[in-house]
């Protein structure tokens, strides 16, 4: 049964936090609230002012202490500290979560005055008159601040007063491209930004010396109407080597070069020249093509900003250097009107081989508890071209502790190798990018044998060759040409033959799977440096299997089907889709969306996906009120899935499944989350072992819905994951009983055992 809270208890609760706020303000002064602006201009309208207003609002300083729904949270946490001469764990675990009082002592009136004058004269607003005060009540103040503004200052003509030298010629072809528009209100930060987009199009030129602040932008202000005339010049005292385009006249590079060389240009003695390359590489590390390959600069090429960022890029792209660091300077052979240009660039490379090993542990909510250790050799450059070699090997358990039935534990054993090259290797040709991204060339072969005690014992094969690439920061594509996963049960007990005798989905589980295709992948990221923005992220997935193959093959005459080795081959096709739209009401405020639809479509061979490739729903990072692969499909629930000895193993041929999140950023360390996931899968055949599981046009009546609040421990480099779920609608239960929100009994002690479900994961769910 629900119990009520009275709105008069938390209305008592939120006057108790506000009238606590000023418990530690010491006598004779005031806890600081916070600035309101005020425009009373009578020149301007009222759109202007909410513009004014807006703009100037946050530069009043101190900040007062934040608040989340109108109240000082972390004020009042610093409050619970008590005295702060006064230490104990607790009160210095309120204190970093809270903040101190801000006081009216430290607020300058007058400064805040002046900064809002010159603000408003940097915008525009050349005669603007700023005044403030404090209004005090009780022990709290609050300050106004009232402006005057005049007329804004607006852009009449803007001329480009330069001479006819080659760089007055291309500071002056820069002009259509100008940001400093007549009819545009004046601004200082334009002004800035548009001296570095001129040095940035002369930077693409070849004026490698120059720089913004050889710009000077000049006003005048005198003219009627407040209108401004702006004139672009180059400063009189420009050094000569600003004023000339450069060319790249050799290139060094030394690519085993030790950081704490006493000089920096130690081993010139030993370069040689490749392809109009000098290597400075006496040990041989690295071979010369690489660095063909990679270098965005050749000689004679006239220097510009972007191939030297790409080509720095490039280099910490190859993951084999631990340094790189370059340097440009003049050459001697500098004629009088063009100078050139030395590159130099310094690497120093990781260690060539590592071996690592890696433990890590998990807990389940049906009473298992697992292990796992992964030994992993690295060898970053095996054939001098940058290659990567991993070798690892990994064993793992899951033990059932308690439960009417133990002893079901699961066991892993495998391993495998892959071998990666920095480039596309196809076969008689030849490709290069020329972004910041170097193409990887992927061939790996992995190996597992998965033991379930008393049910049966799988071993696996998976062989892939593939390509990543990236256009961009925010773009990677990966194509799988080549794909082979092999599925086989080498032992299955009675115990579960009779299991499946009784539930004969079971057996899809031990199928054996030939899998022989390809796939592809698509992803957008536009918030890879910016976690906490807003923007649309976005994944594509096409994965195929026994198409080609198909055509090629003859059927079996016995059975029809048509069979690689004697084992029928997988045929399907196989889609999936995932958007993502996080929305940053603040900066500690952000609203996180999801929506997964995936598709399998499988014919010929195959009248389901291959187990290994069905989807699968619920877990910490899905639907987090269920346990993982505990869901569906459709409206099927399995007979003994309440008991805890039921191993989840349901999966579909389509999936559906959306998400939100509301998070919010307590402090640098503690976050706090709200969540709400829906969805579902179903097979695209009708299956007579498992009623209610086949697709249909029902299938938004057949969602499972789960809501539940987390808490995220950021610790920079790691961020762990809490969150606490219940189930909201049960989609196995009969129509018109699926939402079970009447239901919920949190002082019941069987339906937490039942409904409430404890996720413990790294990372964000999405």
């Amino acid at each position: 049964m629900m119990t009520k809270v009275p709105g008069s208890f938390i209305i008592a609760i939120l006057l108790l936090l506000s009238g606590c706020t000023t418990k530690l303000v010491r006598k004779g002064d005031m806890l600081y609230t916070g600035a309101s602006i005020k425009v009373i201009d009578s020149t301007i309208s009222k759109k202007e002012k909410k513009k004014i207003t807006k703009l100037t609002k946050q530069l009043p300083r101190p900040i007062p202490n934040s608040r989340f729904l109108g109240i000082p949270f972390k004020l009042f946490f610093y409050n619970m500290a008590g005295n702060p001469q006064k230490k104990g764990f607790i009160r210095n675990f309120l204190r970093k979560i809270g903040e101190p009082p801000v006081l009216s002592s430290s607020v300058n009136v007058d400064f805040n005055s002046k900064v809002l004058e010159n603000y408003l004269e940097n915008i525009g607003y050349f005669n603007a008159d700023a005044n403030g005060k404090i209004i005090a009540k009780k022990k709290k103040s609050h300050a106004i601040y009232t402006l005057t503004p005049d007329p804004i200052y607006t852009i009449q003509n803007v001329n480009f007063e330069v001479d006819s030298s080659s760089l007055g010629n291309a500071i002056k072809g820069t002009s259509q491209k100008s940001i400093l528009r007549p009819g545009d209100p004046f601004n200082l930060d334009v002004i800035k930004n548009e001296r570095e987009r001129i040095d940035a199009v002369l930077k693409e030129e070849g004026y490698y010396y120059f720089s913004p602040d050889l710009l000077i932008v000049n006003i005048d202000s005198t003219i009627e109407n407040h209108k401004v005339n702006m004139y672009v010049k180059l400063k009189d005292k420009t050094p000569a080597i600003a004023k000339k385009p450069y060319i790249i006249d050799n290139v060094y590079i030394y690519p085993n070069y030790r950081i704490n060389n006493k000089k920096i240009d130690t081993g010139n003695l030993n370069k040689y020249l490749y392809k109009g390359v000098y290597i400075v590489d006496s040990s041989k590390k690295f071979k010369p093509q690489l660095f063909l390959r990679i270098l965005r600069f050749d000689s004679g090429d006239v220097y510009n900003r972007t191939d030297h960022n790409l080509t720095l890029s490039r280099l910490i792209n190859l993951n084999v250097f631990k340094f790189v660091k370059n340097r440009f300077e003049d050459s001697p052979n500098s004629p009088g009107d063009t100078g050139r240009l030395n590159a130099f660039y310094y690497l120093t490379p990781l260690p060539k081989k590592s071996l690592t090993a890696e433990v890590s542990g998990n807990t389940k909510s049906n009473n298992y508890v697992g292990s796992l250790i992964t030994f992993t050799f690295k060898n970053r450059n095996i054939f001098r071209g940058a290659e990567h070699l991993d070798m690892h090997a990994h064993a793992g358990s899951e033990v059932q502790y308690s439960g009417t039935q133990t002893g079901y534990n699961t066991y892993t054993l495998g391993g495998g190798i892959s071998f990666s090259i920095p480039k596309f290797a196809i076969p008689f040709f030849k490709f290069n990018t020329t972004n910041a991204f170097v193409p990887n060339t992927k061939f790996a072969i992995d190996y597992d044998v998965l033991n379930r005690v008393k049910l049966y014992t799988l071993n696996s094969f998976t062989a892939i060759m593939g390509y990543t690439w990236k256009p961009n920061l925010n773009v990677q594509h990966e194509l799988n040409p080549f794909v082979i996963n092999y599925v086989k049960a080498l032992h299955v007990t009675q115990t579960y033959s009779d299991s499946v005798a009784k539930y004969p989905v079971l057996k899809h589980a031990i199928d054996t799977q030939f899998v022989i295709g390809s796939n592809y992948s698509y992803t957008f990221d536009p918030l890879i440096n910016n976690p906490y923005g807003s923007g649309f992220y976005f994944n594509g997935q096409a994965d195929f299997s026994g198409n080609l193959a198909g055509f090629l093959i003859q059927p079996d005459t016995v059975d029809g089907k048509k069979k690689i080795l004697g084992t029928p081959i997988s045929q399907y096709i196989k889609t999936q889709v995932e958007g993502r739209y996080y929305y940053a009401f603040t900066d500690k405020v952000r609203l996180a969306n999801r929506i997964i639809l995936g598709f399998g479509y499988p014919y010929g061979n195959t009248t389901q996906l291959p187990f290994i490739k069905q989807f699968f729903i619920g877990g910490n990072n899905s639907i987090r009120a269920f346990r993982s692969r505990s869901i569906g499909p459709g409206t099927y629930r399995s007979p003994n899935a309440d008991s805890l000895s039921f191993l989840p193993d349901e999966s579909g041929d389509i999936k559906l499944e959306m998400n939100t999140e509301l998070r919010l950023r307590l402090n640098s360390i503690l976050e706090g989350a709200f969540f709400l996931d829906a969805g579902n899968i179903w097979l695209y055949n009708k299956d007579t072992t498992r009623p209610g599981a086949q697709f249909s046009k029902d299938f938004m009546n057949q969602m499972a819905v789960g809501a539940g609040i987390g808490l995220r421990i950021n610790l920079t480099i790691l961020l762990l994951r809490i969150d606490l779920a219940t189930p909201l609608r049960k989609p196995w239960l009969p129509p018109g009983q699926r939402w079970v929100v009447d239901k919920i009994d949190f002082g019941n002690k069987y339906w937490r055992r039942q409904n409430l479900v404890l996720n413990l994961a790294i990372g964000y769910p999405f």
